[in-house]
C-alpha cells in the first residue's frame, strides 16, 4: 500500500481508506449497506491485512450507528489505525443540533468519541460549510478540540473555494489550527473539484480525500448505454452526484473505461480509482464496500498506473465545458495555468 502525506501536515494516510457508510444502516439504508458488528470487523481484518490503515465515518451515518459499529469492529487495535469522522449536518434534536457552533462542535465531537470507544479521532472534519456561524467561532472550538488531546487534526468538507481560503487565512491571522484535508467529491464524471478547488488545494497544500470516487456507483460498469442500474444497486438509490454530469458523459466515459479495461485486465472500478490517484492534490480516496468482494477489488487500484495515453483517452471521454470565469481563464494559460485541462 502508497502512503501520501496529507496536506502540509507530517501525517501519511493510504492512498485508499475505508469509508464506513455502509455500517449499521437501517431500512432506508439498505442501498447502501448493512454491515453489522460480525461482517464489520471481517472487513477491518481485511482492509489492515493490505495496508488500508484509515476509515472513514461521520455522526449522520445511520444516526451514529456506524461509529459505534466501527469502534467494535476496531476493538483493541486502535493504535494500529487513523479514524476520520465529521459532524456539522443535523445529529440532535432541537436549534442546536446542527451546524459547526462551538456548542454543537463540542457535544458532537465527545458523541463521537463515546461511539466510536476512543478517547481521541486522528482527522475531525466539518462536513458541510455553516454559513450562520462565524468561521471564527468554528475554527476556535475546533482549536480546543486539537489543544484538549480529542483530535489530532482537521479538514471540511464540501467547501467552496473562498470558504475553504477564508477559514485558511483566518487560522494564519489568529494562529488557529489550521485545515490540512479538505473531503470533497471527485470522479471520472464529477470534475468541478479540478476548476478552483484543486488550484487552490495545491497553493495552499491541503490534501484531497476524495468521496464518492466511483460516482455512487455509476463508474464500476453497473450503468452502459441502454442498460439500466440492478434493481438492488445503490445507483437506483442515489442521485446526488449524477448532478455533475450528464448521462451522455457516463457512456462516454464508461465505453472509454471499457477500452482501457481490455487493454490492461483491470475492472472499470479499479482503473477509475487509479485514474484519481495520479491527480494532483489527490491524498486518499474514500470508499465503501458492502462485502469481502467489492473491498478486495478496490485494493486493485493500486500497484500499476494507467498510461499517459489512457489517461488521455479518460480525460478527453470524461471533459465538459468549465462554467464561467474557468472557461474564459482557460484562455489565459500561459499565466493562468490550470493543473489538468
Amino acid at each position: 500500500m502508497e502512503y501520501r502525506q496529507l496536506g502540509g501536515s507530517g501525517l501519511k494516510v493510504p492512498v485508499l481508506a475505508f469509508g464506513t457508510a455502509t455500517f449499521a444502516g437501517g431500512d432506508n439504508e439498505r442501498a447502501w449497506g448493512n454491515t453489522q458488528v460480525n461482517e464489520a470487523t471481517r472487513l477491518v481484518d481485511i482492509a489492515l491485512e493490505a495496508g488500508v490503515n484509515l476509515f472513514d465515518t461521520a455522526d449522520v451515518y445511520s444516526a451514529g450507528r456506524s461509529e459505534e459499529v466501527l469502534g467494535k469492529a476496531i476493538g483493541k487495535r486502535r493504535d494500529q489505525v487513523l479514524i476520520s469522522t465529521k459532524a456539522t449536518f443535523p445529529s440532535e434534536a432541537g436549534p442546536n443540533g446542527m451546524g459547526s457552533s462551538r456548542h454543537h462542535l463540542l457535544r458532537a465531537c465527545e458523541a463521537s468519541l463515546r461511539r466510536l470507544g476512543t478517547d481521541y479521532i486522528d482527522l475531525y472534519t466539518l462536513h458541510g460549510f455553516d454559513a450562520i456561524t462565524p468561521v471564527e467561532e468554528s475554527l476556535r472550538a475546533l482549536d480546543d478540540l486539537v489543544r484538549s488531546g480529542k483530535v489530532r487534526y482537521i479538514g471540511c468538507s464540501n467547501f467552496s473555494g473562498w470558504h475553504l481560503m477564508k477559514a485558511l487565512a483566518i487560522s494564519e491571522k489568529q494562529g488557529l489550527e489550521r485545515y490540512i484535508a479538505h473531503q470533497a467529491y471527485y470522479s471520472l464524471v464529477g470534475r468541478e473539484y479540478e476548476w478552483e478547488l484543486m488550484p487552490l488545494a495545491i497553493d495552499q497544500k491541503v490534501g484531497t480525500v476524495v468521496w464518492s470516487p466511483l460516482a455512487q456507483g455509476r463508474l464500476t460498469g453497473k450503468v452502459r448505454r441502454n442498460q439500466p442500474a440492478p434493481p438492488d444497486s445503490r445507483v437506483k438509490f442515489t442521485s446526488e452526484t449524477s448532478q455533475s454530469s450528464n448521462d451522455e458523459t457516463l457512456y462516454k466515459t464508461v465505453d472509454a473505461m471499457d477500452a482501457i479495461a481490455a487493454e490492461t485486465g483491470k475492472t472499470l472500478s479499479q482503473i477509475a480509482l487509479n485514474w484519481l490517484l495520479q491527480r494532483p492534490t489527490v491524498a486518499t480516496l474514500v470508499f465503501g464496500a458492502r462485502n469481502e468482494t467489492q473491498l478486495r477489488e478496490n485494493f486493485g487500484a493500486v500497484g500499476w498506473n494507467l498510461t499517459t495515453e489512457q489517461v488521455a483517452k479518460l480525460d478527453a471521454a470524461s471533459a465538459v465545458t468549465p462554467i464561467y470565469p474557468y472557461w474564459h481563464q482557460l484562455n489565459f494559460k500561459e499565466r493562468n495555468p490550470f493543473p489538468t485541462l
